[in-house]
């Protein structure tokens, strides 16, 4: 009999926690996208705009990009994949503070917030990513032999890090609000040493070795190896990548169970 209650209520707290969490996404898609004329329409045309200009540019400088013919489908592939993962890690981070007025209520938990915008936020890359890369693709009628368990596993590495840095600054940055200033700082040679203009593997042995510690530059080149039959990206380390993950996330919600209600008190 008290097995049988405690199934019901476990039951009872998992249905809770399920409409918390479609509900918390509801309110993050009408106050992100449905705030400003066109919603969903600038989250594409955003990365497109700098794709483009990237693709633009480097062709006035180079003949051919590291990778296959086209500018625009080189320069996609690297940039979405570390925009989606900022994307990610930001939003997450941002959870509590964005959604701190609702987490008053007993039935919606913190983890509910994170979670919900995890969801979304890694919905809305993939529909960004699949459009543009998808309209790239059409656009210069290429035909491409696209590896989707290869996409797979670099989204797979992309979320789990993504969370993982966004678990441990959603700490940092509600409870030290400069860290997030800190932290843009900190996040903005990414885009020129991971791999996004280059094939990290085109590097110096040395310069190589730098970018191989960075986590997103291994899924920056799985993200190419889906898109490019030709590309074998042989120094991804998967291992490494779900590693540090790992580690960052775990202290991330080792701190945010010990201070959330701390947070959730501060004005």
């Amino acid at each position: 009999m008290e097995k049988g209650a405690v199934s019901v209520r476990t039951n009872r707290g998992r249905l809770i926690g399920a409409r918390a969490v479609f509900a918390l996404i509801l309110r993050e898609m009408t106050t992100t996208y449905g705030k400003s004329a066109g919603g969903y329409f600038w989250a594409i045309a955003e990365p497109v705009g700098a794709i483009l200009l990237l693709s633009v540019v480097f062709s006035l400088i180079v003949r051919n990009p590291p990778l296959g013919q086209s500018f625009l489908l080189f320069y996609a592939s690297g940039f979405l994949a570390l925009s989606s993962y900022n994307a990610i890690s930001i939003n997450v981070a941002m959870s509590i503070r964005f959604s701190k007025a609702l987490l008053a209520y007993p039935s919606v938990t913190y983890i509910d917030a994170i979670v919900a915008r995890l969801l979304l936020t890694t919905l809305t890359q993939i529909q960004v990513f699949a459009i543009v890369i998808i309209g790239a693709i059409e656009m210069q009628n290429m035909q491409i032999n696209i590896d989707f368990i290869a996409l797979a596993r670099a989204w797979g590495m992309m979320m789990a890090l993504g969370t993982a840095v966004g678990l441990l600054n959603c700490y940092l940055m509600t409870t030290f609000p400069v860290w997030q200033s800190i932290w843009a700082i900190m996040n903005r040679p990414l885009f020129l040493v991971a791999g996004v203009l280059h094939l990290v593997d085109e590097l110096p042995d040395t310069i190589r070795d730098i970018s191989l510690l960075l986590p997103p530059a291994h899924f920056i080149m799985m993200m190419r190896k889906g898109i490019y039959d030709t590309y074998d990206a042989p120094y991804v380390s998967e291992l490494y990548v779900y590693g540090v993950a790992l580690v960052i996330g775990a202290i991330g919600m080792l701190l945010l169970h010990r201070h959330h209600r701390e947070i959730l008190s501060e004005r």
